[in-house]
């Protein structure tokens, strides 16, 4: 017989994994992680349920871009006010002040954005440095 295989919320043993970004493209690095972040490379896969392992990134502010997207990326947020709502940042600005927030984004923007996103975010951890406080998860 031919049975359908369902993840469930009790069966699953997630494990932590450390990755270091120096070098590291940073989209295809961040395709690692999105899919190690929701199970994707597990064989009991099960896409809605969040069956992932937890990630430590570690030395972020170190990740590497191709072509000139360290001058020519742009990232907008808008705040809703006409006008003045419109707020640009550059990568290289963004280097400056928060260096893990450049890989944040780029993972979130690759999860489903469905009820699962913020759980399933929730399990990545950034650091810029080489040093990170999960050190039992070594």
């Amino acid at each position: 017989m031919n049975k359908a295989f369902y993840l469930r919320r009790e069966d699953k043993n997630p494990a932590w994994i450390v990755i270091d970004a120096q070098g590291q493209v940073l989209g295809r690095l961040a395709t690692k992680i999105a899919d190690i972040l929701r199970g994707k490379n597990k064989p009991f896969y099960t896409p809605h349920t969040d069956c992932g392992d937890y990630v430590v990134i570690i030395n972020a502010e170190k990740v590497k871009l191709t072509g000139d997207k360290l001058t020519d990326k742009v990232y907008i947020r808008y705040s809703g006010y006409m006008g003045t709502g419109k707020k640009q940042t550059t990568v290289r600005d963004l280097l400056v002040k928060h260096p893990t927030k450049i890989l944040e984004l780029a993972v979130k923007r690759m999860l489903p954005k469905n009820n699962l996103n913020n759980d399933i975010f929730r399990k990545l951890k950034v650091y810029a440095g080489p040093n990170h406080p999960h050190q039992a998860q070594i």
